[in-house]
Parts: structure tokens; C-alpha cells; sequence
């Protein structure tokens, strides 16, 4: 099982933190995840399956066109209107990485 300390360490890294409860709904989850890659790490001749780079690999399956709409331009007040943080027309965002 995940430590709970390890988990909050993490979090800080993320600049987000959680109460106890989610913590420890969280270390279920991933005991969860943990049990289901033992599970498939035991699937014989694993290393000899090709990884599935693509969900849509079948030839019959469509997937609709790109379409560019050239009449469709926002405005830079409407891209800003959702952003609480704006500095020169540009949204600031929280730096995230050390």
C-alpha cells in the first residue's frame, strides 16, 4: 500500500492538498490499481502483445473530419472573461513544477 505521507508529499508537488478522508480514499484507489497491474503482469507471453498505440484501430472505424470554421474568431475578452487571472491580456497561471 502507498504511504499516506508519500501521497501528501506528492500533492505538495501539485500545489494541492486534501483532508485524511480523501487521502485515505485515495491509497484504497490505488491499491485498486496496484492489484489490477499484478493481475496483468500475470497474463502468460505478455511481452510478446504489440502495445495499442490508437483505440480506432479497425478499418471500419470513422472518425468525423477536422473542419475549420473561419468565421468563428473569439475575442480576447471572451477567451478572458472565465480567467480569474489576467496580466497583458494573457491568463497567469500558478507556476507547477520545482
Amino acid at each position: 500500500m502507498i504511504e499516506k505521507e508519500y501521497l501528501k508529499k506528492l500533492a505538495g508537488k501539485l500545489m494541492f492538498d486534501m483532508n485524511d478522508e480523501e487521502y485515505e480514499t485515495l491509497q484504497k484507489e490505488f491499491d485498486v490499481i496496484l492489484k489490477n497491474m499484478d493481475r496483468i503482469a500475470q497474463i502468460p507471453d505478455l511481452k510478446n502483445v504489440t502495445p495499442m498505440t490508437f483505440p480506432y484501430v479497425h478499418e471500419t472505424a470513422k472518425l468525423r473530419e477536422d473542419k475549420v470554421e473561419e468565421d468563428v474568431v473569439l475575442s480576447v475578452g471572451n477567451v478572458l472573461k472565465n480567467s480569474k487571472h489576467n496580466v497583458h491580456d494573457q491568463v497567469k497561471l500558478p507556476k507547477v513544477v520545482e
